[in-house]
């Protein structure tokens, strides 16, 4: 399998994993959180299917999903919810966590090995937006476990770090 083919399974499979996520929870925040990263993945299969087709002209756009996700802790913890997640689920965003580490240590070796600068300009940038979902997910796994103390904890702002 060519390595494009392989990204863009990667990409599908974690849109699918996060959809198939989002189904699973109550919470409509966190649907929406888990969404955002399913289409985040869409829009990396899109670009990685414009380079299949050696378009080299083509470009991912930013995101704010950091941003975004943000407000939405801020609102849920607002209606002081309490999650009664067992670990089988909290054992899913790990899974998450971990197929974004994955996804971005391939990309990271991708931009190492492409010769075309747009292209290796274009997989380092898949691997920051695959570090911001790890990170997204590590704060995910800690709003989930501890809700309360989250917001309240001075790393709360760190979320404006990336």
């Amino acid at each position: 399998m060519n390595v494009y083919k392989y990204a863009m399974k990667m990409e599908k499979d974690g849109e699918n994993y996060y959809r198939e996520l989002a189904n699973k929870t109550e919470d409509v925040g966190l649907q929406n959180i888990l969404k955002m990263l399913a289409n985040d993945e869409v829009k990396h299969y899109n670009i990685i299917e414009q380079m299949m087709k050696t378009d080299v002209s083509a470009e991912l756009a930013e995101t704010d999903i950091l941003e975004d996700a943000k407000n939405i802790f801020v609102k849920i913890k607002g209606k002081n919810l309490v999650f009664d997640f067992d670990l089988t689920q909290v054992d899913f965003y790990h899974k998450a966590q971990e197929m974004e580490e994955k996804s971005y240590k391939f990309y990271m070796n991708m931009s190492n090995k492409a010769e075309i600068e747009s292209q290796r300009k274009i997989f380092l940038k898949l691997a920051e937006q695959e570090k911001k979902h790890m990170f997204l997910l590590e704060n995910l796994v800690e709003f989930i476990s501890r809700p309360k103390t989250w917001v309240e904890n001075a790393e709360f702002n760190h979320l404006d770090e990336y």
